[in-house]
């Protein structure tokens, strides 16, 4: 007997792109720089803090690309400085997160090196739709 995964159980119709958004999340940021937070805003509010020490507001870009947040920083290395140690990461980095349908970004903010992207969930719609049963003479007869 062999068993049926998540998305292709068959109560579960439509879900077959669950398991590939599960995939690339295993994928993306498994690496630890730069440190984050997520915490609860609200009933409906979501906040995830970044540690961005040494960033500035140009050299981070936040983008939405495919429901997946993206959060990119690549900072400018001064030529001119010789450090005796550096021990300051300043390293380019990619964060992402993969956001449910009816999370939507909010905006975002910088204050004392930590960036705040504030996130908001809005409730799904419950629709009624009542679909109409047709008979095989019905069909027949709307074809001619």
């Amino acid at each position: 007997m062999s068993k049926l995964g998540f998305g292709t159980h068959p109560y579960l119709l439509g879900f077959d792109e669950l398991e590939r958004l599960v995939e690339r999340t295993a994928r993306t940021g498994n690496e630890g720089y730069p440190p984050y937070n997520i915490e609860q805003t609200g009933e409906a509010g979501f906040r995830i803090t970044l540690a961005v020490a040494g960033f500035a507001e140009d050299d981070l870009s936040i983008t939405l690309e495919d429901r997946q947040l993206v959060i990119r920083g690549k900072s400018r290395d001064e030529a001119e400085r010789v450090y005796l140690h550096r021990g300051i990461a300043s390293r380019q980095f990619q964060r992402a997160f993969v956001l449910a349908d009816g999370v939507d970004v909010a905006g975002a903010s910088m204050e004392n090196g930590l960036l705040h992207v504030d996130l908001n969930r809005s409730a799904p719609e419950n629709v009624i739709q009542t679909i109409r049963i047709t008979s095989q003479g019905d069909q027949q007869s709307s074809k001619e």
